[in-house]
């Protein structure tokens, strides 16, 4: 970006807008945050108290960051954290901000004058990333003066953004190559993996590959395969640690022996005919005997102690990551 350290607006205090926040202040961004929440101050004296874990942490160990970001790329020499501040409106937010992280609800008809506003009060060359995973920049754009739309692109994050560091920067037909190359680089320099998807498509890349994987896994269950716990043992014990070392193409390629991909297809590709899909039924009577064993295996509502262990893991592959980098 054109300056070095631009103040960065975050729009939504969410889930997502909150761990963005997190992400950009940890790496040396100040932060504004509005929403239109009643508790907004508590929420970002909440992502302060973070703010300041990470920073004694590095601190304690000049040689590390956060633990949520050990192996993820941010220069350990980096010291300061940025501020992050609560803003009265969102035109106060965004009035002297380089980048903006717009973390709403998922609106296709709110969204679109949300952004409006967004261009309306924010510097000229601002760049305006969205976290949607369904509403696309262009539907985003579509309506605004050349110039911003030029300046409005996806930035789709994994949950949680301060710890997952895949970016899809998602660009729509009248975005800037300028903007891609911004916006990649803010991404990078938060320790971020971006990835720039070609052409805009229904939810982006990850989700539809998550999408397939969850439409299997509930025919799987539905016509009596496996237990829905069965099932995420086979995914933790087989494909789950494959793909947290490489990527589908990459285990494809080292699974075809001296060939290659080319061995692995000639082997295994003729077979991928005979899979026919298994019945699939996403009516609530359906998926009510995978609901209940989901609730069976891990209790009706989740628990906080096994989601500090499922972020305690994915800290441990992420170091591993960065020890063999």
């Amino acid at each position: 970006m054109t300056d070095p350290q631009p103040s960065v607006a975050v729009i939504g205090a969410g889930t997502i807008g909150r761990s963005f926040a997190r992400l950009f202040a940890v790496s040396g961004y100040d932060v504004t945050v509005w929403d239109p929440r009643g508790d907004l101050a508590e929420v970002v004296a909440g992502v302060r108290a973070e703010v300041a874990t990470d920073a004694r942490a590095e601190a304690a160990d000049a040689g590390s960051a956060d633990p949520d970001l050990v192996g993820s790329g941010i220069a350990a020499e980096r010291r300061r954290t940025g501020s992050v501040e609560a803003a009265d409106s969102l035109e106060a937010a965004v009035a002297s901000a380089g980048f903006v992280q717009e973390s709403g609800p998922e609106d296709p008809e709110e969204k679109p004058r949300l952004f409006a506003r967004l261009a309306e009060a924010a510097p000229s060359t601002a760049v305006f990333a969205t976290s949607s995973s369904t509403i696309p920049a262009s539907h985003l754009a579509g309506d605004l003066p050349a110039e911003a739309a030029a300046r409005v692109i996806v930035g789709h994050p994994f949950n949680p953004p301060h710890l997952m560091p895949l970016v899809e920067v998602v660009p729509a037909p009248t975005t800037s190559a300028d903007t891609v190359a911004r916006t990649v680089g803010f991404y990078r320099s938060c320790g971020r993996e971006p990835v720039v998807l070609r052409r805009e498509v229904p939810g982006f890349v990850g989700n539809r590959l998550q999408a397939a994987l969850m439409k299997e896994a509930i025919a799987l269950v539905e016509n009596g395969v496996v237990t829905a716990g069965e099932l995420d043992a086979v995914m933790r014990n087989s494909l789950g640690l494959r793909w947290a070392a490489v990527g589908q193409f990459a285990g494809m390629h080292l699974g075809g022996g001296e060939a290659g991909i080319r061995g692995f297809m000639a082997h295994i590709g003729p077979s991928l005919t005979g899979l026919e899909p298994l019945p699939l039924e996403l009516g609530d009577e359906a998926l009510e005997e995978v609901f209940g064993q989901v609730e069976d295996a891990y209790g009706t509502s989740p628990s906080t102690e096994d989601a500090a262990e499922r972020d305690r893991i994915q800290r441990a592959v992420l170091t591993a990551r960065g020890q063999e980098e």
